[in-house]
């Protein structure tokens, strides 16, 4: 028991070694956009639940490290996609719902924070900039 113990956690460490990890300027930009989520005050609607926009960054954080252990992201707009738009588990789309605003689908929400991000915030890195999935 303890050899097959042994053994399956050296695989498991030899797979998540094999995937890189997102690379910095994609990982700036996902950081600033879990930043603009949590101050947005916006709640987020998965599978029918609301959370709080902490609440949500700390999903989808879990979320992007299970993806990390997969493969490599190449762009944000590929995290958002993967981990940040649907449930993994239902298939049903997250939503954003800001005050008395209808909700909208968190693609289409965190797309646009990530235009807003890309042409306010010059200091950050924009490795994925005009990339798409």
């Amino acid at each position: 028991m303890k050899n097959a113990l042994s053994g399956l956690a050296l695989l498991l460490s030899a797979l998540h070694a094999s995937a890189a990890p997102t690379p910095a300027p994609i990982r700036a930009e996902i950081d600033a956009l879990m930043g603009k989520l949590v101050a947005s005050g916006c709640q987020f609607d998965r599978n029918g639940s609301l959370h709080s926009g902490a609440e949500a960054k700390s999903h989808i954080l879990r979320k992007l490290d299970y993806l990390e252990g997969k493969s490599t992201l190449q762009s944000t707009e590929q995290f958002i996609e993967l981990a940040a738009s649907k449930s993994s588990r239902s298939g049903k789309p997250y939503f954003v719902k800001c005050g008395s605003d209808a909700a909208v689908e968190s693609q289409r929400w965190l797309t646009q924070q990530l235009q807003v991000i890309r042409t306010t915030d010059p200091k950050l890195p924009q490795g994925s900039k005009g990339k798409s999935s």
